[in-house]
């Protein structure tokens, strides 16, 4: 439902068209909310209130004309078009409105309130148009499948996949390792889906809290809640009919969970303080790095949400097991990074490309991006050193049995031995203990260290049993809250 804003001082048409247009449908549901002012003043008030998609704004109020109000206007309401209304056939005046801003510039009377339904209508396809080319620019979306690098069997069985779901608007779940390319996958995907460009709009739900993360999806009305002093659209709204990456999923609380399945079910939402109900026409694909069949096990995540979300499931495999496939990636990168630092590194020695597809890289692909950029700034000349690159002996290996967990964690051990390397949950927990000891138990700096929010902090404590204190690195730290 598109919000339009009348602002003129003839209340016998002020009603006219705003019965008119609540009147309007389209498929099956009201087409139009529309808001009323009846001076400059009043309108200003409502356009910041109510956030409209286009403006219908009469050229002489008892206050101001709308010609001296279209900048403040457009400043509340961000990119609603603005359409000029005026009894007035005045050729400087019509100059003067299309110089400043307006959509389009209309005489009145109107044989028929229908005058005003193709000039409303080209007003939300412009913006609609606009708003797809500011994002797609905005987020560089002009990702390929060409970017997906990899003649490996497994890559080329996940391009196989890849390109069965484009053919389809079902909800996706990405999974695989931090620094896999989960949102890359996710891009192509949305690319190949449609003809035409369409929003993508994306969110970490680990990024955020969860009072900050509902609003954000959803959106939320004025006054809702303290320091909302205007009404937003959430991320669900802004994207249209394109698509809403929600990324790392498994860190979304429970109580947002619940919402969202809602959401998935019905292809409704409201904003929160809302009551209007929104039509969800995006497609949803999500991403995380967490196994949810074991989450959902020991209830961490609704068994309901997951099954609605793995409609279809995608698995980018981790970049040591498609080491093959690195000397592409390598030089695929250097060309991002070379145009990125302004710089010209483009060989690399057989001994140097050896040692890179020899390390762990536990941080996959986003990790060996990371280490070439580093080599790249600090290369003398065209050549890739290998004395810019990690180790792959820095570290001894224990003199016998399994290292501990703490050992691995903190350490460079070799890559051939993969007793030496750490589950997630056993690195998690540890640097989560580290983080702890260093901060002496304190929240906000722990949450400030390892950029997580307050919630998921609260949870992993609880998770691994830190919250008393309990320090596998065998320093004391004692739990405390922020004063």
């Amino acid at each position: 439902m598109e919000t339009l804003l009348i602002v003129d001082d003839d209340v016998s048409l002020l009603e006219t068209l705003k019965m008119h247009f609540e009147e309007i449908e389209h498929d099956g549901q009201p087409r139009y909310q529309v808001a009323t002012a009846t001076s400059a003043a009043a309108g200003l008030r409502a356009a910041q209130e109510a956030m409209p998609s286009v403006v219908i704004l009469d050229m002489m109020l008892p206050d101001r004309t709308g010609l001296e109000i279209i900048e403040e206007m457009k400043g509340l309401c961000g990119d609603a078009r603005i359409i000029l209304v005026t009894a007035y056939h005045d050729m400087e005046t019509t100059i003067r409105a299309m110089k400043a801003g307006a959509f389009d510039y209309i005489h009145k009377p109107f044989p028929d309130p229908a005058a005003l339904d193709l000039v409303v209508e080209r007003a939300l396809e412009y913006r609609q148009l606009s708003r797809r080319a500011d994002e797609v620019n905005r987020e560089n979306a002009a990702v390929r499948l060409g970017d997906i690098v990899g003649t490996s069997p497994s890559m080329q069985q996940l391009v196989k996949e890849i390109g069965k779901v484009t053919g389809s608007a079902a909800t996706v779940l990405i999974t695989g390792e931090s620094g896999t390319g989960k949102e890359l996958i996710a891009r192509v995907i949305h690319n190949y889906s449609y003809d035409e460009p369409r929003p993508f709009i994306g969110i970490n739900c680990s990024a955020i809290v969860d009072t900050l993360l509902e609003s954000e999806l959803f959106g939320h009305e004025k006054g809702a809640f303290t320091g909302a002093t205007s009404g937003k659209p959430g991320k669900f709204e802004l994207a249209e009919d394109g698509t809403v990456f929600l990324d790392e999923i498994g860190d979304m609380s429970l109580m947002l969970q619940a919402k969202l399945l809602r959401v998935l079910q019905e292809r409704e939402f409201e904003r929160v303080g809302g009551v209007k109900r929104i039509k969800l026409r995006a497609r949803v694909i999500a991403a995380t790095h967490r196994n949810l069949a074991e989450e959902v096990e020991h209830v961490r995540f609704r068994e309901d949400l997951y099954q609605r979300l793995k409609v279809i499931t995608l698995l980018i495999p981790p970049l040591r097991v498609r080491r093959e496939d690195i000397p592409l990636l390598v030089k695929h990168l250097l060309e991002r990074i070379n145009e990125k630092v302004h710089k010209r590194v483009t060989r690399v020695p057989p001994e140097v490309m050896e040692r890179l597809t020899r390390l762990p890289w536990r941080g996959n692909v986003r990790e060996l991006e990371n280490v070439l950029t580093r080599a790249v700034v600090l290369a003398p000349g065209d050549v890739l050193r290998g004395d810019d690159l990690p180790s792959l002996d820095s570290t001894p290996p224990p003199e016998a049995g399994r290292p501990s967990a703490t050992n691995v964690m903190f350490t460079a051990p070799t890559v051939d031995d993969a007793s030496l390397i750490p589950t997630l949950d056993e690195a998690e927990r540890l640097l989560i203990a580290r983080a702890m000891a260093v901060t002496k138990g304190h929240k906000g700096r722990t949450c400030q260290i390892l950029g997580i929010s307050r919630p998921t902090l609260e949870r992993k404590l609880q998770k691994y049993n830190l919250s008393q204190g309990q320090n596998p690195l065998g320093h004391g730290f004692t739990v405390k809250d922020d004063p």
